[in-house]
């Protein structure tokens, strides 16, 4: 049944040895990671695996383990999204009883508020339940199993919606939410090599039959575009990760230059001095403000209206009031102002 754990497959007698990737790819991570002094797993402890049952997790869960035995959580995130969502659940629970691993469930609402897409819906749930869950056991740190594949995916999900530079700079290998540190250490691994490693070891995991509707964006990506770019560019994986690498430090430089003239502008915004600085620039600092002081993100649409109308501002009877994101920018006197939605 595809809601079930894949069935244990006869271990073929290998001629060699085959390595988890997972279990190389955690072990440099953590190594590079305790050299910059960002992380350190083994001495702390204060770790957990977020764990889905499915085949990247499932290898990343098997690697942690071999590398830490006995210091090993793992996060379940049951999103009720399906009517499988309890099965998934009983499968990560028989697996880390295999393993020996303690298991925490977070039940979350995963359901998607009008004009949000579903994926997104449940993205967000899935990181706040994890989060909830990390610093309800004390954890500092979630180990994440997105592998290469997933990171090509989200580059030309980007890509089909137009994104800027943060959203081909894909998924970073660390990043922060909610006082929790969250590291994906599989991001150059193949998701191929990591199957193929359970198959052979008759190591059981989840097939989540959602990841075949071809309905969402991303399953139509997996299933035409990798395979047709598999075989046009063979180092495709690669290549897109250097692109969005370099992709990461433009923005990266943006957001500084953002930060310097927002210095100068002032929070909020003057208007006269924002006029001073090229058009360019100007959009930059106002995706930087929005983001950074008011967790907002406007659409091009509403940056290239917003952009018109300071430069159109020239008298003082001039009004701005405009639609951005959830709420609204408007004139305050010389100043822009963000109000929020009641």
């Amino acid at each position: 049944m595809a809601d079930s754990l894949t069935p244990k497959p006869k271990p073929v007698k290998p001629t060699f040895v085959l390595v988890n990737p997972a279990y190389k790819a955690l072990s440099d991570f953590s190594a590079a990671s305790c050299l910059a002094g960002t992380t350190a797993f083994a001495r702390t402890a204060s770790f957990a695996v977020a764990f889905s049952g499915g085949a990247d997790s499932t290898a990343l869960l098997h690697a942690a383990c071999a590398l830490w035995p006995g210091q090993v959580r793992a996060i379940h995130v049951n999103h009720g999204l399906q009517a499988a969502a309890d099965q998934f659940e009983a499968n990560c629970k028989t697996v880390c009883a295999q393993l020996k691993v303690p298991l925490h469930v977070a039940k979350v609402n995963a359901g998607h508020a009008a004009g949000e897409s579903p994926e997104d819906a449940a993205r967000k749930a899935r990181y706040t339940g994890l989060a909830d869950a990390a610093r309800a056991l004390g954890v500092s740190q979630v180990l994440l199993g997105q592998h290469a594949d997933d990171q090509v995916e989200t580059i030309l999900l980007a890509l089909s919606r137009g994104a800027g530079l943060a959203g081909l700079s894909a998924m970073p290998a660390v990043f922060e939410r909610a006082g929790v540190q969250f590291s994906r250490p599989l991001l150059d691994v193949p998701g191929a090599s990591l199957r193929d490693w359970l198959t052979q070891m008759g190591h059981a995991f989840v097939d989540d039959p959602s990841n075949t509707d071809e309905r969402y964006t991303r399953n139509r990506i997996r299933a035409r575009l990798l395979p047709a770019l598999a075989d046009a560019f063979p180092q495709f994986r690669q290549t897109f990760a250097r692109s969005a690498s370099h992709a990461a430090q433009a923005q990266k430089v943006l957001d500084e230059v953002a930060a310097q003239d927002l210095l100068q502008v002032g929070s909020p915004p003057a208007i006269k001095a924002l006029q001073a600085l090229s058009r360019p620039r100007q959009a930059n600092l106002l995706r930087h403000w929005l983001l950074v002081c008011h967790q907002v993100r406007a659409s091009a649409a509403q940056l290239a209206q917003l952009l018109d109308q300071v430069a159109a501002c020239t008298t003082r009877g001039h009004q701005i009031h405009l639609k951005v994101a959830n709420g609204h920018v408007l004139r305050a006197a010389s100043h822009l102002q963000w109000l929020s939605p009641i």
